[in-house]
């Protein structure tokens, strides 16, 4: 009966909040009390009846926006995994700021994300050695993360960005006259073959260092299941430590954990490794797999205590 009576008052409150008149009280002082009283906290019934009609004003607002093309650069898509986190970090980047170099970096910044894994999507003309023409790429109706039209771009603003990126993730081709570019490595295009795109490694001798670089949170998954490429081409190893000047890519900065590849036992069991332009070993390993029993060592970074494992799988 209490809840019943708490229900009527909440009722009549709200009515006489919604009219602007006299509530139905009798009594000076309890109108009094009706004015200064602090409303009752809305049943759970109603702020889930609620949810529903925030999430539909939400999903309007979405699909209002500009066709998927141009809406792109802003999206959460990239075709890696897990890359959302990645794009919210490149739009506060560039958002607001305006100078040209900013500009040049979001152009990167979304050339990156075409070669690598929009070219079916955008039916670019892409060859198994992963070029494309440059004027292909200056006819598409996409937004950088600048908010500035890809077709205002010229193509000495793609050669700025290809000369200023700090990872080296480009290479550009002079062919018959024709401008073209690729991304060097980190591709999930099918189009993409390795052996046009790479250079095969054929003795353990041409690299000192294959080191994949991951995180703690990540090494139970790993030691059970293997290194695998995910929606990627390939699985991807640095040439050197973290610190190592000559290290550009392949790892992230910020890793914890360092797995050396055995790979003089993986190429003798016919694991086929490859280098990039920009000094990228990539391997497609075993469907797509690279199996713990061809992990050297493992050792975590930056002090680079080893780290016991068993890497006697079959």
């Amino acid at each position: 009966m209490k809840a019943y009576a708490g229900w009527r008052q909440f009722y009549h409150l709200q009515k006489f909040t919604h009219h602007q008149t006299t509530p139905p009280v009798c009594g000076l002082i309890r109108q009094t009390v009706a004015f200064t009283r602090r409303p009752p906290v809305p049943s759970q019934f109603f702020r889930f009846r609620a949810l529903p009609l925030v999430e539909n004003t939400n999903l309007n607002n979405t699909m209002s926006s500009s066709s998927s093309f141009t809406s792109f650069a802003h999206s959460n898509r990239s075709g890696v995994g897990g890359r959302g986190k990645e794009l919210k970090n490149d739009r506060e980047r560039s958002r607001g700021r305006g100078g040209g170099k900013d500009n040049i970096d979001a152009l990167g910044r979304l050339l990156t994300r075409i070669l690598r894994h929009m070219a079916t999507e955008l039916n670019l003309n892409m060859r198994n050695d992963g070029y494309v023409k440059v004027e292909d790429l200056l006819k598409l109706n996409l937004k950088t993360f600048a908010n500035i039209p890809l077709r205002s771009h010229t193509v000495d603003d793609i050669k700025e960005a290809v000369r200023k990126d700090n990872k080296q993730r480009f290479s550009l081709l002079e062919e018959n006259g024709e401008l073209l570019i690729r991304a060097n490595q980190g591709h999930t295009v099918t189009t993409v073959e390795s052996e046009s795109l790479l250079k095969q490694i054929l003795s353990a001798d041409e690299v000192q260092f294959c080191i994949h670089g991951t995180y703690k949170r990540n090494l139970e998954s790993i030691l059970e299941s293997g290194l695998k490429r995910m929606k990627r081409l390939h699985v991807h190893f640095s040439s050197g430590l973290p610190t190592d000047g000559e290290v550009i890519s392949g790892m992230r900065r910020d890793v914890n954990i360092l797995i050396h590849l055995n790979v003089k036992k993986a190429l003798e069991d016919g694991m086929k490794l490859y280098i990039s332009n920009n000094k990228v070993i990539l391997s497609e390993g075993f469907d797509g797999v690279v199996p713990v029993k061809y992990f050297e060592k493992i050792e975590s970074w930056p002090d680079r205590r080893p780290i016991p494992f068993s890497n006697l799988q079959n």
